[in-house]
């Protein structure tokens, strides 16, 4: 079968221009994975906007309006680090509802990549570092509360902790979380995961990769998940403004395979988000963003 993906146009919408977030990636790998001929068209679906019912599954009522309306505060606004905008509201929103439409189709499918999502520093009452919703955890407690699953496990492997994602799923033992991120790096006050695995400054792709073994199949046996959830930042890289690893393109695509390999071998349902990548050549960045759907579709 062709690699199932979800993408929406509106995945994209304007910043200022030198706005370190790259706005345009999001469209650029839609493309890029088209020409290659790693995704098709008919293997392409488009998501519905998640409205405030479904934020609200995690986040705090009075934070969902305010950011509607644009009535957040300043200081709320530059924890975030984008300018609010019409544009920007219907952006995450779409985004969210991509990865609630991701893990629908992974469940139906057995794998299934948003072109965007893992938003993991968002936190119920307030956003952080370009983070708005926290899609990865609306996602998980739509899937929980529809009684879709039991037991899921997040994989997070962007170089940052996934906090967010930690301290709302703190208490919820339906919900295992997993993040491998640089230790010396945002965000500087970390939560605690169900595993945190601190990597030290300038690990290389052999070391990334031994520890991720080393973790991998045994989470898999302890947790025996009803679907993974899998955030595969690439500001792993060696080249990334906001990483301090010093991880290849080649032990990147390693890392996704080890971890799609591994996880569709035991028969758990992946769901892949594609986290961060701050880059500041664009076509190198998208090109690493579309490893995962490289390795994805090689294993299907």
């Amino acid at each position: 079968m062709n690699l199932p993906v979800v993408y929406h146009s509106d995945y994209v919408t304007p910043l200022p221009e030198q706005h370190r977030f790259p706005m345009p990636k999001f469209k650029l790998l839609y493309e890029l994975l088209l020409k290659d001929q790693i995704i098709t068209q008919e293997s392409t679906y488009k998501p519905t906007i998640a409205n405030d019912k479904l934020l609200q599954l995690v986040h705090n009522e009075t934070y969902v309006s305010q950011f509607f309306d644009g009535t957040l505060d300043d200081k709320s606004k530059r924890r975030i680090g984008l300018p609010w905008s019409e544009g920007l509201v219907k952006r995450t929103c779409t985004a969210v509802g991509g990865t609630i439409l991701t893990v629908q189709l992974a469940l139906e499918h057995g794998i299934c990549c948003n072109l965007a999502g893992g938003t993991h520093h968002a936190f119920p009452d307030y956003g952080s570092g370009f983070c708005i919703f926290n899609d990865i955890a609306i996602a998980s407690r739509y899937l929980l509360i529809e009684k879709i699953v039991n037991k899921i496990l997040i994989i997070d492997l962007d170089v940052h902790q996934g906090d967010g994602t930690a301290f709302i799923f703190r208490d919820d033992e339906r919900v295992f979380t997993f993040s491998m991120h640089c230790e010396a790096n945002f965000p500087y006050r970390k939560q605690k995961s169900d595993l945190d695995i601190p990597l030290p400054i300038g690990l290389d792709d052999d070391g990334y990769l031994q520890i991720l073994a080393f973790h991998l199949t045994d989470l898999l046996k302890q947790v025996k998940p009803d679907i993974v959830i899998y955030d595969a930042g690439v500001d792993v890289s060696g080249c990334d403004r906001l990483g301090k690893l010093s991880l290849t393109d080649t032990g990147i695509y390693r890392r996704e395979m080890m971890v799609l390999s591994t996880c569709l071998a035991e028969g758990y349902p992946v769901a892949g988000v594609i986290g961060g990548g701050y880059c500041k050549d664009l076509d190198e960045l998208v090109y690493r963003h579309s490893l995962i759907h490289r390795a994805a579709a090689e294993c299907i």
